[in-house]
């Protein structure tokens, strides 16, 4: 294909994630308080869309209470600095069975709740942009598969969409994108339709640029669409999404290090990228312009 680069480009920050990196780095945000700042600190930089998941503040590990959601929407609202805020929707679809021999019942560290539940803080916050991970996979994290049925996401798609906010497709696979063209067809997911192509986490796309560019021309020309890889790849794929005409996403949930020995924050991270992105000859664009691109509708703070 031709060399199509974006010369507008936005940049998402991945605050925090649910991975278990919370013990891994003093950087990565445990509480709605740490991860507002964090995800504020990274508005300054240059991002600007910040994605977030919420985490138990004692413990850092990976939660769904909808008051944490709140706690977190209410102080980014609440902040002088401007960003869309995108809350993930990706927890309550975790199966971890038991043995190869006797893989039912489900064992400890199951996580799988019904539609409704998993889309109750999206309801409630009313973010701007919510995640819809198109497609079921396992994840070599530990021993279990994220699940989304097509039943599931056409329920979820639905509840996200009635209650007016954007979604934000999760692609993990080529697969993913065959399926999120068919809830969009269904009229699920609304236009302008936005997706993320999750690249390098074991076991979805590898981030070869091969698979990367069979990715990218599976997504329709009309689809505004943004790209990542984890760990060392991240800032790499900064440049290679916007070569391929798309939007940027760094963060803490991808990638815990600034360069070998150094770990990062998110604002250095959003810097980092933003200083590739302008050295490329494009310009970082903010979040009035996102929501004009995206049709999106501003909160206002509580």
């Amino acid at each position: 294909m031709p060399l199509a680069m974006n010369r507008e480009v936005f940049i998402t920050c991945a605050v925090t994630g649910s991975g278990g990196t919370q013990d891994r780095s003093p950087h990565v945000p445990r509480s709605p308080k740490q991860i507002a700042e964090s995800a504020i600190e990274a508005a300054r930089a240059g991002a600007a869309i910040v994605h977030c998941h919420v985490r138990d503040p004692e413990t850092g590990k990976p939660s769904r209470d909808v008051a944490l959601y709140r706690e977190v929407t209410e102080r980014i609202r609440d902040a002088e600095v401007d960003v869309v805020l995108n809350l993930t929707a990706g927890m309550g679809g975790d199966i971890v069975f038991g043995s190869v021999e006797q893989p039912l019942p489900t064992v400890a560290g199951t996580d799988m709740i019904g539609a409704s539940a998993r889309v109750e803080h999206v309801v409630q916050c009313r973010p701007e942009i919510c995640t819809l991970d198109c497609g079921t996979m396992n994840f070599a994290e530990a021993d279990y598969v994220m699940t989304n049925t097509p039943g599931m996401l056409r329920a979820m798609a639905k509840m996200m969409t009635d209650s007016g906010v954007r979604i934000e497709i999760e692609a993990f696979d080529t697969g993913h994108l065959w399926l999120a063209k068919e809830l969009v067809k269904e009229g699920l997911i609304e236009d302008p339709v936005l997706v993320q192509l999750c690249m390098g986490v074991p076991w979805g796309a590898p981030d070869d640029l091969n698979t990367f560019m069979a990715m990218v021309n599976n997504v329709p020309e009309s689809w505004h669409f943004s790209a990542f890889s984890i760990g060392r790849n991240e800032m790499p794929y900064v440049a290679a999404a916007v070569l391929a005409g798309g939007n940027v996403r760094v963060g803490l949930e991808d990638n815990l290090w600034l360069e070998r020995g150094v770990l990062a924050t998110n604002a250095q991270l959003v810097d980092r990228a933003v200083g590739i992105v302008e050295r490329m000859g494009a310009r970082v664009i903010g979040p009035d312009e996102v929501r004009k691109r995206l049709k999106l509708e501003k909160r206002a703070p509580r």
